[in-house]
This record gives structure tokens, sequence and C-alpha cells, in this order.
């Protein structure tokens, strides 16, 4: 089976779809310029995944930030590792310091915390090596990938909700000191009764994702919750060195042009992927907003030399005045998308209108996840979904 391409066009969950329901046998092998992570299947389940070139999800470190072994025995056991070739799970139990049961549990958390970071991902390209094996063999766990499926897009929805509390990169985070709680007694979870622990009041959101033993869904989810129970509050800003003046105007066109830009790319891939490249029906429907600032979102890679630039939409959004350019670029773009989302189902049904709406709201996680407080100021995120929200409403209509 020949499988490769770009998570532009086509999207890891749907890779895995594939894999699952043909039974394969192989390593998926997904990388950036600077990522690369294999996921291994056997007749379809996940058995085995590895970050080649990070450190972030192996083994021993999982089992560090757990606590769940000192660092001198695991420089041992990593120096017996290196000596012997065998695996460091099979060094780990040889050193009696864990039994196999705790090892797969661990094996299995890492499986899975790099499988999930995998839903998050836009673009890199894959390939599937069918018939192949992971370079090295540690003790295997099976996952049912439509499992895995499920439950990374129910975190994918999960992770949009919780991007909206969470603070900006250069808040501290202290304890309540007066929480205000409904109720005389309240129950914290294992995973917020941990973060609770380092919440100190001189850590900033990704300090503590770094400390945290979870892994960086896990941790965000905790750290929401307690945000919104009001047992968490800001402490303050993290000063910085030198702070370089930024053109705020600039940042947020810069924003909503990459968000729009792939958002449309979304829409007219997830149409090719089911008509054709030569089916001309979306491209002659699209063809209606090549006028003015809308000329500047032609939905296509926004790799390819076919994309206009930046600057040049920059300077065609400040031609209009100040007081009125905002808002004349945000209702064309709206317009924009929801009319497109409306003709895919038109044009498609249901099923492929959803999986489009659904491969679009990602595209919102990058800009919240980077200028979390700046889009919360411009109120994109709301400018958004109430966009998506209206297309939901005339597919209703048109459904009856």
């Amino acid at each position: 089976m020949s499988l490769s391409g770009n998570l532009q066009t086509v999207s890891f969950p749907d890779i895995l779809q594939l894999l699952a329901t043909g039974k394969k046998t192989g390593v998926l092998e997904c990388k950036t310029a600077t990522r690369q992570k294999e996921v291994t299947f056997k007749d379809g389940n996940i058995i085995y995944a590895s970050s080649v070139n990070s450190n972030e999800d192996l083994l021993g470190q999982m089992l560090l930030k757990r606590g769940r072994i000192s660092k001198s025995d695991l420089e041992r056991a990593i120096t017996l590792h290196k000596q012997t070739g065998r695996q460091l799970g099979t060094t780990l139990m040889d050193m009696n310091l864990f039994t196999k049961e705790e090892i797969a549990d661990c094996l299995k958390l890492q499986i899975e915390e790099i499988v999930y970071n995998l839903f998050s991902w836009q673009e890199g390209d894959f390939i599937f090596h069918e018939g192949a094996s992971p370079k090295s063999t540690p003790l295997l766990i099976e996952l049912n990938t439509m499992n895995v499926i499920m439950e990374g897009t129910r975190r994918i929805d999960e992770w949009m909700e919780i991007q909206k509390v969470l603070p900006p990169d250069d808040v501290l985070l202290q304890i309540a000191k007066s929480p205000k709680v409904a109720r005389e007694e309240l129950t914290l979870s294992l995973d917020e009764f941990r973060m609770l622990s380092l919440i100190n009041g001189d850590r900033t959101l990704p300090e503590l994702i770094d400390l945290s033993p979870m892994g960086e869904f896990v941790t965000c989810r905790a750290i929401y919750r307690l945000v919104v129970n009001h047992l968490v509050e800001v402490a303050g800003k993290r000063e910085e060195s030198s702070l370089e003046e930024e053109d705020e105007e600039e940042v947020i066109m810069s924003i909503i042009f990459h968000l729009f830009s792939n958002c449309f790319h979304r829409i007219r891939s997830c149409v090719q992927e089911v008509v054709g490249d030569y089916n001309t029906r979306f491209g002659t429907f699209a063809a209606q907003y090549r006028t003015g600032l809308l000329t500047y979102f032609p939905g296509v890679s926004p790799d390819s030399d076919l994309m206009p630039s930046f600057d040049r939409f920059l300077a065609a959004v400040r031609e209009i005045p100040a007081t009125r350019r905002y808002h004349v670029l945000m209702s064309g773009l709206e317009k924009m998308i929801s009319e497109q989302l409306v003709y895919v189902y038109r044009l498609l049904g249901e099923s492929v209108y959803r999986d489009t709406v659904t491969r679009v709201k990602k595209e919102i996680s990058s800009p919240l996840a980077t200028r979390r407080e700046l889009v919360k100021r411009y109120n994109i995120e709301d400018d958004f979904y109430g966009t998506i929200k209206r297309a939901d409403k005339v597919v209703k209509l048109v459904r009856g």
C-alpha cells in the first residue's frame, strides 16, 4: 500500500481511519522541518509510537517527571541500556525498579501522548511504510485505533474550550487568596491537585506545562478547571528585560490573514478530496469572491507560489480608513466562509460538510495558543465561531 502526502491535504484522523479499516501493519512516519514522530500499526491497531528527534516523549523522561524514578537510578539504567543494547524498559525491569505491568502502563501513556499530539499538526509530510517494524522492539501495547480517533477528536473540541480560558503566556498564576466557591466542600481530581502543587505565583503557563508530569493537554485541562472554579488566579505579568515595540494592527492582520487563508484552503481541499481536482464546480462558485480584499484569500495552499504576499494584503487593508478597515475585512471574510461551507453541504451532503467544519475549526487553535490575549481583545474567536454557527443555521433550514 502506497500512502504518502501532506497533513495540509489529508488530516491525521483520516489517515488513522484508513489504516484501521484496512487492518494495515507498518510504520506511519510524520515529520516537519524540526519534528519527526512514528506510529507503528499491527492489523490496524496502534502498538507503538516514538519521537525520533525529541526527548519530550522518552520513557525515562516521563518516569522522571512523574516522580517514579530518581535521577541517579535513571542514569544507571541509561548506562546499562547503552552497554547492553536492551530496551530501557527491559533494563528497568532487570534492575527490579519496575514490574512489566508498570512499564507497560507508562509506555501506553507515552504512545497516547505522541499520537494525540499529532492530532494538532496542521502541516507536515507523512508516509506509511507497509510491513515495516520499529527499529527497536519494546514491550508492545495495543490500542484500538478507532477509539483513539474518537478520543483525539473529542480532545480537539475540548481544547478549543480550554484555550478560551487559559491566560496569556506571560501571565503568572497563583492559588486564589480568597477562593469564590459555591459550597464548603470541593472535589479535586488528581490532575488538578498535582497542578496546585506546582502553582506558586512565580510560574507562567508554559513553565507549568514544562514542569508537569502529565503532558500538555491534561495539564492545560487541569489548569482550566482550576481557573473556572476560581481556585487559581492571575498574580501579575512576568517582567521582561526588554520588550520590542510591535505594530499591533500588523500583528492582528497577520493572524487574520493566515487563519482565514488556511480555512479557505481546508474547504477547497475537502471538496477536491471528494470530487477530484478536475471538477470545476467549486472553483466556479468561489470565483465570485475574487474582488477587493477577498482576492487575497484564493484558497490555495499557504506554501503555493499562487498565494498572495502578506505585505501586499496589509498595504491593501491600510488603504481603507482606519475606523472602517477591520469591520470591512471581517464582514467580508465571515460572509465568504459561511457561504462556502453552506455550498459544501449543498454540493456534497452533510457528512462532508461536518468533516469540513471540523477541519476548519482546528485552524483557530494556533493563533489562540500564540497570541491568546490579542485574539481575545479583537474578538476574533467569538466572531469565528459565530460564522460557523450561522452556516449551521442555514444548513438546518435547507435540510428542513
